[in-house]
């Protein structure tokens, strides 16, 4: 009688594993990633190689404001590239002069200098206060605690975070940090050396703290006495999140004296781009041209293809009203939150933000937390994974929501079961 060989397993081809083998491998380990292997998306939703559907609340960190592969920025990357992809500097050209009066228009009176990231703007707002400041022999620049910049050597050192200065000391000299919100403290620190002070209008990584309309009023008023510049670092909080182009535009809303209220330069980046990289800073006049030829670049800066992404998300916003959506639908999402806070307040200490832009504080010491091992806000943001919504933990105890600027309300709602579920699971 013939034997009858049963047929071998198949072979299961695991492309996350290879995907993940070739990062251990091949890319430099200075990220914390997530166990997730992604793979296409289309507005707020994106699917992992195994075909896992998640809705996308953390928006590649406040970036992609119109989703993802929106076909607008398809087409304009399309369009534009077929009449000029990149030139130097050294040449001029629409896109980069249009993208600067559109910015300038939402601001006010000055001039944009246009980099590839959101780090790089915050560069040149340190060299223009050196520049500023130079003759006179003032370099220093306060910014404050738990505020976050980037990672070059001069962000750093201008991050009031010590965890991102370790093991790259000394830091570069001229940063110092006070208390956020605290404009007493800011008063006193100031020093002969002192030439600017530099915060953000919402703190992101810090943990989405928004200043303040005192506060802003207050460090306007000091540094036109003590002859300082007022920076901000926009990059995250900037470009219609809080449902005003800049938050201190939101935050000042019918405030007494809010509407005459301006920085005298800020950077942008993350949602100016949805996704393409580009980066900006705007100087206010008087002190627009004291980066004259020479002293500040970029070879990518400001390339034709960039800047025609930029127009046409500044475009679509315009026309699809996301400045109202980022209210309302931003609005919504933080009151639900505040209540489910409210049915679980020994998982959810306290809601706050503006607009599309939502820091969800986990209580301390929840009980499935306890241990060794990642943070509350890492723990939590996995459970929000494995439940199919990706978002942001900042610190130890935040999560961060920052989604598209054209979140649909079907899909907050969706979120917002998905966020119940895991909080319900955790308070047993």
């Amino acid at each position: 009688m013939k034997e009858i060989v049963p047929q071998p397993p198949a072979i299961v081809h695991n492309e996350a594993a290879e995907i993940q083998s070739l990062f251990h491998q091949n890319v430099v380990p200075s990220y914390g990633r997530f166990d997730l292997v992604l793979s296409h998306g289309s507005g707020s939703q994106i699917w992992d190689v195994s075909g896992k559907r998640y809705l996308d609340f953390g928006g590649g960190i406040a970036v992609c404001s119109l989703g993802h592969a929106p076909a607008a920025i398809t087409e304009a990357l399309v369009e534009q590239s077929r009449r000029l992809v990149h030139v130097s500097n050294f040449y001029y050209h629409a896109p980069q002069g249009r993208l600067a009066q559109a910015l300038a228009s939402l601001i006010g009176p000055g001039k944009c200098f246009f980099s590839n990231s959101g780090v790089e703007a915050n560069e040149g707002l340190f060299k223009l206060a050196r520049k500023f400041g130079h003759d006179e022999g003032r370099f220093e620049i306060i910014t404050t605690v738990n505020s976050f910049h980037g990672r070059t050597l001069a962000a750093i050192a201008a991050t009031g975070q010590e965890k991102v200065k370790k093991g790259f000391e000394p830091a570069v000299p001229g940063f110092r940090h006070v208390p956020y919100n605290d404009l007493a403290a800011m008063r006193a620190a100031i020093s002969p050396a002192t030439v600017a002070i530099m915060i953000e209008g919402v703190q992101g990584e810090g943990g989405v703290t928004p200043a303040t309309p005192e506060y802003l009023l207050g460090l306007r008023q000091l540094c036109d006495e003590k002859k300082l510049l007022l920076l901000m670092d926009s990059v995250q909080c900037g470009h219609f999140r809080t449902g005003r182009f800049q938050s201190y535009q939101r935050i000042l809303e019918g405030v007494p004296g809010g509407d005459k209220f301006m920085p005298d330069a800020l950077s942008m980046a993350k949602s100016l781009g949805g996704g393409f990289p580009i980066g900006a800073f705007w100087v206010r006049q008087p002190y627009a041209d004291l980066l004259g030829a020479g002293s500040h670049g970029t070879t990518y800066g400001g390339s034709p293809l960039a800047c025609a992404v930029a127009l046409k998300i500044l475009e679509v916003i315009q026309h699809e009203k996301l400045v109202d959506n980022a209210r309302e639908v931003g609005g919504f999402l933080k009151t639900r939150l505040q209540e489910l806070g409210q049915k679980y307040p020994g998982i959810i200490q306290t809601v706050r933000g503006l607009g599309l832009m939502i820091g969800m504080e986990l209580a301390s010491n929840i009980p499935a937390f306890a241990g060794e091992g990642k943070t509350p806000a890492v723990r939590f943001t996995n459970l929000l994974h494995a439940a199919g919504l990706l978002a942001i933990p900042a610190g130890t105890q935040i999560i961060r929501f920052l989604p598209a600027l054209n979140l649909h309300r079907n899909e907050a709602e969706e979120g917002l079961k998905i966020i119940e579920s895991v909080v319900a699971n955790l308070a047993g």
